[in-house]
């Protein structure tokens, strides 16, 4: 745990599918408390039907999630999160993650995410906002892909 470098913090900081509105005090606190996880190619992070039992940051490399109802997998990477919809829910998950190559995450479980947010309450505030803003942005996607949204823009 812990061992976070400034490259590192800079990714999860910076990526704009990420968790936005979290600090560099937040990020330093969640990287702390996380454990680095490595996956190699096909190896799965996420388990369609199963319990993730937390959340994972992408640190290095890409993972494909895989949606029985997507045809075309979406492909996520470095400073993106994954586990969050069955976090929020403390249900099974409801997409397949699959790393396309090797992949180094910071895994946070529940109980540690809780603890975290007892601690720090304007944590978890700036973490639920973001995971919000973020399925917001998905589910938007899903409705009205960002190739309509530009083209009726442009009528």
């Amino acid at each position: 745990m812990g061992n976070a470098t400034e490259q590192e913090l800079s990714v999860l900081s910076s990526c704009k599918q990420g968790l936005v509105y979290l600090t560099a005090n937040d990020w330093a606190l969640v990287a702390d408390k996380a454990s680095r996880t490595h996956f190699k190619k096909g190896e799965i992070l996420v388990q369609r039907g199963g319990r993730a039992n937390g959340i994972y940051l992408l640190l290095k490399g890409n993972a494909k999630v895989q949606i029985p109802s997507q045809p075309a997998a979406r492909t996520i990477g470095p400073g993106e999160i994954c586990g969050e919809m069955s976090f929020l829910e403390d249900a099974p998950a409801s997409a397949s993650v699959v790393a396309v190559g090797d992949l180094e995450a910071y895994h946070l479980d529940r109980p540690t995410l809780q603890s975290l947010f007892e601690l720090f309450p304007h944590l978890g505030s700036r973490f639920y906002r973001s995971l919000a803003t973020n399925l917001s942005r998905r589910l938007r996607d899903l409705i009205e892909p960002a190739s309509k949204l530009s083209a009726s823009a442009k009528l």
